[in-house]
């Protein structure tokens, strides 16, 4: 009996030791901090991975919800679809006269993979970048249309200016490394592209005099938590501007509002969003999310845009070459 006794109080005590660390709050990762307080996110940090999700959100896919497999399923094809569309097959089947070999292009060499969404697009909730106002669009379509009468016409990413905040920060075919530095009261963010760097003040810093513009706004930062919000003002206005991808040409306006958020997922993993608002050109206030790695892996290059930039003298003298055929 005693021994019985014994054995029950045994099985109660363990039950209980049990129930008490399954009610403990699961312990979760937390970053090192820096001297001023600021969460450790310095390194290099790669945005690639997101090249296997499309910018919006395939039309065939609204309302659906897409398990893991499905979308993991569906960066494969993606991944797929680059390789194939990037073989060559002739003049016949040839849109122009291509640029980059493939090689040089991250989806060729990375491993698909989903970053947990059909789009990269995430507000509004249709996935799609909202309209642009009918005004924007009469002043993109005369800045395509007077596109070479001269260089101040080009888009600034190609004159080896900025390819402005979108262009730095969303994924693009290559050259998708991030460094981030954090000298005490700041947060640096260099892009290899054109090498462009931003420096963002962290704290009570007031913005600029809203008379000073900039191709890249002005940026202030703070943390909540473990979430670094970067809010950015004082654009300067820029009828021939990148947009969220490659390809795409927009414009930014005085009035644009940037808000990012960088949130620290785990040692290796930040979650970054952006969120535009310029009601001189889209219709609405739109959000683009994915994610980024550490790669410490990755070196950046020397850019040297200016150096190697044959396309804003070739593209100028063909179209001077063209008028003076023209005008035989």
């Amino acid at each position: 009996m005693k021994h019985r006794t014994f054995g029950v109080l045994v099985a109660i005590l363990f039950t209980m030791t049990a129930m008490m660390v399954a009610q403990e709050p699961q312990q979760t990762w937390s970053p090192t901090r820096l001297a001023d307080g600021q969460p450790n996110i310095e390194g290099m940090w790669n945005s690639s991975d997101a090249m296997f999700t499309p910018l919006e959100l395939p039309e065939e896919l609204a309302g659906q919800d897409l398990s893991p497999d499905q979308l993991q399923q569906r960066a494969e094809a993606r991944a797929r679809g680059n390789i194939a569309r990037s073989e060559w097959k002739g003049f016949e089947n040839s849109g122009g006269v291509g640029g980059y070999g493939s090689y040089w292009f991250d989806w060729y060499w990375d491993k698909p993979v989903s970053v947990g969404a059909p789009s990269i697009i995430v507000e509004p909730a249709n996935g799609r970048i909202p309209e642009r106002r009918g005004s924007a669009e009469e002043k993109i379509a005369m800045s395509m249309a007077q596109l070479h009468d001269s260089a101040a016409n080009m888009e600034a990413g190609d004159r080896c200016i900025s390819r402005g905040v979108l262009g730095m920060m969303m994924p693009t075919h290559y050259n998708n490394g991030t460094l981030i530095l954090q000298p005490p009261g700041y947060v640096v963010l260099r892009k290899e592209m054109i090498h462009n760097v931003r420096i963002i003040p962290i704290g009570e810093t007031p913005h600029l005099n809203s008379k000073i513009r900039q191709w890249e706004g002005d940026p202030r930062g703070h943390w909540e938590g473990n979430t670094l919000v970067i809010e950015s003002t004082n654009f300067n206005l820029v009828e021939n501007m990148r947009g969220p991808a490659a390809g795409m040409r927009s414009r930014q306006t005085e009035g644009q509002k940037v808000v990012e958020r960088i949130t620290v997922g785990g040692p290796d993993t930040l979650q970054y969003s952006i969120t535009l608002e310029d009601l001189g050109t889209y219709t609405a206030p739109w959000t683009a999310a994915f994610p980024f790695r550490r790669d410490s892996d990755y070196l950046q290059f020397e850019y040297a845009c200016h150096e190697g930039n044959y396309s804003v003298p070739n593209a100028l003298g063909g179209e001077r070459q063209a008028e003076r055929a023209d005008a035989r």
